[in-house]
């Protein structure tokens, strides 16, 4: 005997609900899927044609030579990403105390300005995978710090130490020389004129900054250790919650470092002396 349509419909009911029911997280996965394709940084910076870079000037990641360019380490970074997304690129100077907070607000798309990946940045904003490694090292005054050859020398309460305010330097001078006094200065440029002036024993910053002064002026300024005391991987930095632009970042670096151009470029900034006529 023929089910009843009543019949029919009671039995397969619960069925279409179930089937409904599985299918729109899938419909709402897609849209919101599309949803952050659509508001990724990456998207913006391909339908603006232009990306814009945060970064702050310090020898020989980013500097001004003689005509006012930018050049260095980090621009050449930051003009290669760009030619091979296609797009523009446009720096954003800004001073380094407050280049996270201007890069959560929108002031640009991405940080390359040889930024450690700190676990403290690390809540704040995402980081790429690391496209270089730096490291601490000082540059003293013969004068003041006649004699020091360790950081144990440096780490007594009557050193200053000039460092980049809210950079690494400072974090590394704090951990290995606490009872020193510090003295922070918003641009590196300023620390080293002080130090130049013999107002403060020694500058901490990140390789090979320290050395190309030492050699800069003979006269005043020395090295009183061999190589860095710290090292620390270096990376892209972009705000939470874009996986897109994270993913595509990273997928360059891993180009690049295959290609072997990221070596030659850093080869070229950090390890040899032909750049320093554009400056001088």
């Amino acid at each position: 005997m023929p089910a009843k349509p009543n019949s029919i419909i009671t039995k397969i009911a619960p069925i279409l609900l179930i089937l409904l029911f599985l299918g729109t997280p899938a419909l709402g996965g897609g849209k919101i899927r599309q949803q952050l394709v659509k508001e990724s940084t990456l998207e913006g910076i391909l339908q603006r044609g232009v990306m814009k870079v945060g970064m702050s000037t310090f020898v020989p990641w980013a500097m001004k030579d003689k005509n006012g360019k930018l050049i260095g380490f980090e621009i050449d970074v930051a003009r290669r990403l760009a030619r091979d997304m296609g797009v523009k690129v446009v720096f954003v100077p800004t001073r380094w105390s407050g280049i996270i907070p201007a890069l959560l607000t929108g002031k640009f798309d991405v940080i390359i300005g040889g930024m450690g990946i700190m676990p403290d940045r690390n809540l704040k904003v995402n980081f790429s995978i690391p496209y270089d490694y730096s490291g601490m090292s000082m540059v003293a005054h013969k004068k003041k710090a006649a004699g020091f050859a360790s950081l144990e020398d440096f780490n007594r309460p009557d050193v200053i130490l000039a460092v980049r305010l809210g950079a690494t330097p400072a974090r590394a001078a704090k951990k290995y020389m606490p009872k020193a006094r510090l003295r922070e200065f918003d641009d590196e440029s300023q620390a080293y004129q002080e130090l130049l002036n013999g107002r403060v024993h020694a500058v901490v910053a990140s390789a090979p900054a320290p050395a190309f002064q030492a050699l800069k002026h003979p006269d005043k300024l020395f090295l009183p250790l061999k190589g860095t005391f710290t090292r620390e991987p270096i990376g892209f930095a972009v705000r939470k919650g874009d996986f897109d632009t994270l993913n595509f970042f990273n997928n360059w670096i891993r180009l690049v470092k295959a290609e072997g151009w990221l070596a030659e470029r850093k080869h070229y900034w950090f390890e040899t002396r032909q750049w320093e006529h554009l400056i001088q």
